[in-house]
C-alpha cells in the first residue's frame, strides 16, 4: 500500500510502499478515504528539534483522518465491515490510575498516532475498536477528517462558561478559528483574535470573531476600547505558542477570568508571575479530547448549526501530499484535505 513516511531523519516526507499492517483481536483495519494536514506534521516534515527528540524513524505520519472499517479483529463488536468512521487518536493504556477513574484523557501512557505509532496518512492503518467513533450521516467526509482539531478546538472552548464573556483568542491557526466560532455559537459577548497573518484573520473573522486584530499594526489596547470591554477580557485562549501572546493575555485578563493553554510554547518561556497570582487567574492547559464527551459535544454542535465548512480551503490528491505541505507553509490556507 501507499503511505506517507518519514524515511529518514532530515527535512522531507516520502511516499512509500509499505505492507498493510495486521491487526490483533481488538484492533480494526480502517480504509482511509480523507486526511488532513495538521501543524504536528509540518514539524515532522521540517525535522525541527521537537521532530528529531520525539519522532521514531521510519514512521508513517498522520492522525487527522475519516475512513471506513475493512476488517474486523476477532473481539470486536458494535462494529461492522463498511462502517464510515473517524477516531481517537490517542492511544490509552486502560490500566494507569487514570484510566482506571474514567479519565482517560489524562492517561499517563498515551501515545499518539503518527507520533509514537505510524499513522493514517496511508491507504490502510489499524487502530483499537476503543478508539473507533461511528460518524453520523449528517456529517460529511470532508468535516469528519478535520473532527481531530475540532476536538481540541471544542475542548478547549468548552472548559469555561463562554455566554455573555468577553473572549480573547490569541492565534488564529485553524484551532483559533475553530475556537473562535465555537465561542460565537456559545454565546460570548466579544470574540477578539489577535494573529500576524491576514489570511487567517479573515478566516477568523468569516467563522464568528467579532474582532480582529493584526498586532503589527494595530494596537490590542485600542480595539479593547472599541468593543467597549473596559476592565479586561474575562476568558482567554492561547493557542499560538507565542510567549508575547501568553504576555498579552494576562496582561489584558480581568481579574479572575479563566485561561485555556493549547499553544505549545517554548521550554524558556517567562511569565509575570505576579499577572496571575494578584489576580487570581484560573489557568487550565489543554491537550487533545476528552475521551469521549468532547466527541460527542462536538457531534451536537454541528447538528446544531455550527458550519466549519469555511475553514477548509485546499484539496489535493494524496500524490500531490508535497502540494498540501507548500499551501500550509506558506500560511495562507485554512485546513488542507488529502483525498486517497
Amino acid at each position: 500500500m501507499k503511505a506517507i513516511l518519514k524515511k529518514l531523519p532530515s527535512t522531507g516526507l516520502w511516499m512509500e510502499d509499505v505492507a498493510i499492517p495486521e491487526i490483533n483481536d481488538n484492533e480494526v483495519l480502517i480504509k482511509t478515504k480523507k486526511t488532513s494536514i495538521c501543524g504536528t506534521d509540518l514539524h515532522i516534515y521540517q525535522w525541527d528539534e521537537w521532530a528529531q527528540r520525539t519522532i521514531p524513524v521510519p514512521l508513517v505520519i498522520g492522525h487527522e483522518f475519516m475512513g471506513e472499517i475493512f476488517k474486523l479483529g476477532r473481539n470486536v463488536n458494535g462494529l461492522k465491515i463498511g462502517d464510515r468512521i473517524c477516531g481517537e487518536g490517542h492511544l490509552t493504556c486502560g490500566t494507569c490510575p487514570l484510566c482506571r477513574m474514567g479519565k482517560k484523557h489524562l492517561c499517563i501512557n498515551t501515545m499518539g498516532l503518527g507520533v509514537k505509532r505510524h499513522g493514517c496518512f496511508a491507504e490502510y492503518f489499524n487502530l483499537p475498536a476503543e478508539n473507533i467513533f461511528p460518524l453520523p450521516e449528517f456529517i460529511n467526509d470532508d468535516i469528519a477528517a478535520i473532527f481531530d482539531p475540532y476536538g481540541n478546538a471544542v475542548h478547549t472552548a468548552l472548559s469555561f462558561p463562554l455566554t455573555g464573556q468577553d473572549v480573547l483568542i490569541t492565534g488564529a491557526g485553524p484551532i483559533g478559528i475553530m475556537t473562535a466560532a465555537i465561542a460565537h455559537k456559545a454565546g460570548a459577548r466579544t470574540v477578539m483574535v489577535t494573529d500576524t497573518n491576514e489570511y487567517r484573520l479573515d478566516l477568523a473573522k468569516k467563522m464568528g470573531a467579532t474582532h480582529t486584530v493584526n498586532i503589527l499594526r494595530q494596537e490590542l489596547n485600542e480595539m479593547m476600547a472599541e468593543a467597549g470591554i473596559q476592565f479586561g477580557f474575562t476568558v482567554g485562549f492561547e493557542m499560538s505558542g507565542n510567549p508575547k501572546a501568553l504576555t498579552d493575555i494576562l496582561e489584558t485578563a480581568q481579574p479572575g477570568a479563566h485561561i485555556a493553554l493549547l499553544g505549545i510554547l517554548p521550554s524558556n518561556c517567562v511569565i509575570n508571575w505576579d499577572l496571575i497570582i494578584f489576580k487570581m487567574l484560573v489557568i487550565k492547559g489543554i491537550y487533545g479530547r476528552e475521551i469521549f464527551s468532547t466527541w460527542y459535544q462536538m457531534v451536537h454542535l454541528i447538528e446544531s448549526g455550527l458550519d466549519l465548512a469555511p475553514l477548509i480551503t485546499h484539496h489535493f490528491v494524496a500524490d500531490d501530499f508535497k502540494k498540501g505541505f507548500e499551501a500550509m507553509l506558506t500560511g495562507n490556507s485554512g485546513k488542507v484535505i488529502l483525498n486517497w
